[in-house]
């Protein structure tokens, strides 16, 4: 008798019994491909209770949430994006690219903790795992590693050490026997992650997941993956630059709009709690072309360093480029320079880029990359103490930014002496350290910075 086949959706992950062009669930087309299934009654993870335990409705102002339990981790950042720390029984997916630390980051956080941890590999044996934790000077009793890729010994070595904190690293290379398919399948995932949320939550133990992910940077496997946990956090950065971007895609325990940036070294990752500082260049010679904008991540304002460089287009056709900003908007950015500034970018290569390898899209930037295009366009230095912070519109008029007191704030912290807004943004500070120059338009930047 061959072996039972079924066909699942890559998108949503519903079963299908024939392939079809169609998904019948979500709609989307040619997402279904064929698995072996083998079905059975057991189940890896089975507590007692979960056999005669049965919910209750309870009324909503009777339930009482003052008792949430969070694990607070010696990673600050990591905090912050989660929004207070580690909830007890929660499921935490972690995304990016190969190379950009999600391991390292994990191994770390296993090992400062002061709870009994459980790192769990299927991609690295133990003594790798040990070279890399001496490399980064890392040692603890109550941290413990397990090589395995079957789920169902995991589960076994759980049930032996009951740990406060399981890392499974990646949850692509688990296996149940349960399903009769190849590890990083639609429905091994679906099986094993099934079987992780049930032991989380009967066992009030966090399980933080890594994920694989794709070249077009979305998660591998079914996209129901990102709906089965409880927190889906993106790891970004580029192997060439040190510097490590942690964003909230999803949190059911706080808000999505906090980031974590954290600092490669051989040594680790580290996290950086005054990025501000090293994401603008010190070199107190000026130079042309530079620009400092503050931007606003979530609740945390950081100041970056815009550089601009407007040469001659000598190959025929001007080159836009654009290494951290968005290259529609420089295009939208350059038309409305030349249609209300009166400048002549169509013969120039103008190429932007932002500092330490960071991406960034908030439209209060834009004051910014027009002050360093300006400033290389004339080749005249703008004053290191000077920073902007507006975003402008098609018709060259400066719009208010959201969030203008903290942008203010961090600029005095930092030393500026200079902050140009929009005259529209409206102020609530009773003391402010910083000289506020309120613009209209975009022409009137020009007389301010170069006149």
């Amino acid at each position: 008798m061959g072996a039972k086949t079924s066909f699942f959706c890559k998108t949503c992950g519903t079963q299908h019994s024939k392939w079809q062009g169609q998904c019948n669930s979500c709609k989307e087309w040619n997402t279904l491909v064929e698995e072996m299934i083998e079905k059975k009654k057991e189940k890896n993870w089975n507590l007692k209770s979960s056999h005669t335990k049965t919910n209750k409705s309870i009324q909503l102002q009777k339930i009482n949430v003052d008792n949430e339990s969070r694990i607070l981790t010696s990673d600050e950042e990591l905090n912050r994006v989660l929004g207070g720390g580690i909830v007890a029984g929660s499921l935490i997916l972690l995304g990016g690219e190969p190379g950009v630390g999600k391991s390292t980051l994990l191994l770390q956080i296993a090992i400062n903790l002061k709870l009994k941890t459980l790192y769990v590999s299927g991609e690295e044996s133990q003594k790798q795992i040990k070279l890399r934790a001496t490399r980064m000077g890392l040692s603890n009793e109550n941290s413990y590693v397990l090589s395995e890729t079957q789920i169902k010994n995991v589960f076994h070595e759980i049930s032996n050490l009951n740990p406060e904190l399981v890392i499974i690293d990646s949850i692509q290379t688990l296996q149940s026997d349960l399903i009769d398919s190849a590890a990083g399948s639609i429905s091994q995932i679906k099986q094993t992650t099934a079987e992780l949320i049930q032991f989380a939550k009967e066992s009030n133990t966090p399980v933080i997941l890594v994920g694989h992910i794709t070249k077009d940077g979305q998660i591998a496997g079914p996209k129901i993956l990102e709906h089965m946990v409880d927190t889906v956090l993106n790891f970004e950065g580029d192997r060439n630059h040190v510097y490590r971007i942690l964003r909230a895609q999803k949190n059911r325990f706080g808000a999505t709009d906090e980031i974590g940036i954290y600092e490669m070294i051989s040594k680790g990752i580290y996290p950086v709690s005054n990025p501000s500082e090293l994401l603008i260049n010190q070199n107190e010679t000026g130079l042309s072309g530079q620009a400092i904008g503050v931007t606003v991540e979530g609740v945390r304002p950081l100041l970056l360093e815009v550089q601009a460089l407007v040469s001659s287009a000598v190959y025929g056709t001007p080159q836009r480029s654009s290494t951290g900003f968005n290259a529609k908007r420089l295009n939208m950015l350059l038309a409305v320079l030349e249609k209300r500034a009166g400048f002549t970018l169509g013969a120039k290569d103008v190429f932007i880029n932002f500092t330490g390898g960071i991406s960034v899209d908030d439209p209060a930037l834009d004051l910014a990359v027009v002050a360093s295009i300006l400033s290389s366009y004339y080749e005249v230095s703008i004053k290191k103490n000077i920073c902007f912070a507006a975003e402008i519109g098609l018709s060259g008029e400066l719009k208010p930014v959201s969030k203008i007191n903290l942008r203010i704030k961090e600029a005095a912290k930092l030393g500026f002496k200079s902050i140009l807004i929009s005259k529209f943004n409206k102020i609530d500070l009773n003391v402010v350290k910083v000289d506020i120059k309120y613009i209209e338009k975009i022409e009137d930047i020009i007389s301010i910075l170069f006149k």
